[in-house]
């Protein structure tokens, strides 16, 4: 299994506490996925954040209807947390979310490991498909979260 690895990092303008809040609510996800994959958090009622925690979600991906199930696997309040992908498109999803510190407020690291399934077809969609849709999705979600957190 070939396993990729995806990191972002970006300053956020607030205090580590008030950047781990937003990104420990589920719901928010919504708000800074691109409105092309028509994501939807499909899990009922309020979701209690903690390792083990399962997490279902409803997206459509190049207009396929996809159901995506995560749980957490680490939960460190205000310093960090991962999800893994226990059914979904990929063959492994292990995203990790850090929060620093920062002179300016808190630098949020994304590090997401990856593999897909089908072998050498797996191989032949990412360096067709994947790596553009993670990079213009996790683009969004730059832009999404400092519009969010941007000071007046």
């Amino acid at each position: 299994m070939r396993v990729y690895t995806f990191q972002r990092e970006q300053v956020l303008p607030v205090p580590r506490a008030e950047a781990f809040e937003f990104f420990a609510d589920a719901f928010n996800l919504e708000a800074i996925t691109p409105p092309w994959l028509q994501f939807r958090v499909a899990s009922e009622g309020e979701i209690v954040m903690r390792p083990g925690t399962l997490i279902e979600y409803r997206l459509r991906l190049h207009a396929l209807p996809l159901r995506w199930l995560t749980r957490i696997d680490s939960w460190e309040p205000g310093r960090r947390f991962t999800d893994v992908q226990v059914r979904g498109p990929y063959r492994l999803w292990r995203h990790t979310h850090t929060f620093e510190c920062h002179r300016t407020g808190t630098t949020m690291r994304d590090e997401v490991r990856y593999a897909l399934p089908l072998g050498s077809l797996g191989r032949f969609a990412r360096a067709l498909v994947v790596r553009r849709d993670l990079d213009r999705i996790f683009d969004f979600r730059r832009d999404a979260v400092a519009a969010r957190f941007a000071r007046a």
